[in-house]
């Protein structure tokens, strides 16, 4: 019996290929993803981390921080893509939308990615935590090609289509397993 078990479980292995290694490499105790992002702006200049987590409700917790960010309002997303290779982070993609539109203004939004603007104050420090609906680490932010965030110069208006005419790209992401 045991070893007719451990044969179905490696077959089960060898079925599922890759993305279950993948997926086993991001698990946190209790069997929750987990990702990482060293967060970089337009001069190359590492502002902080974002850690993310699945939780037993379904809701991805996301918790910032960042320092040296410029004073004021800014439109900060997850991204389609973990790539902040290009200079301007256009490598990123666009916001990871799952069919959605942008925005709590949209009638068929928000994207998944989405979030309320981050607030910094004249310190430049940002330290928040947020609560993402509609998606998961594991399947969402660390698939075959990642996610990132990212943080713009300016506020989302949360309506323009496709983000929320938030500015140009101020600061970037990958996220990582673990």
């Amino acid at each position: 019996m045991l070893r007719h078990t451990l044969a179905a479980t490696s077959l089960a292995a060898l079925i599922a290929g890759p993305a279950a290694a993948q997926t086993d490499q991001s698990a946190a105790p209790g069997g929750m993803a987990e990702a990482t992002a060293e967060v970089v702006d337009v001069n190359g200049s590492t502002l902080g981390t974002i850690h993310a987590r699945d939780t037993p409700s379904g809701v991805v917790s996301l918790t910032i921080s960042l320092t040296g960010v410029p004073e004021g309002l800014h439109g900060i997303h997850i991204h389609e893509t973990g790539d902040c290779s290009a200079a301007d982070f256009s490598s990123a993609g666009g916001h990871l939308a799952k069919g959605k539109s942008h925005g709590i203004m949209s009638e068929d939004g928000p994207h998944p990615g989405d979030m309320p603007n981050a607030t910094v104050q004249i310190d430049g420090a940002l330290q928040q935590e947020y609560f993402l609906h509609g998606l998961t680490v594991a399947e969402d932010m660390l698939d075959d090609d990642g996610s990132a965030f990212v943080m713009h110069t300016g506020p989302d208006d949360y309506e323009t289509q496709p983000a929320g005419d938030s500015g140009d790209r101020y600061a970037c992401g990958a996220f990582r397993a673990g």
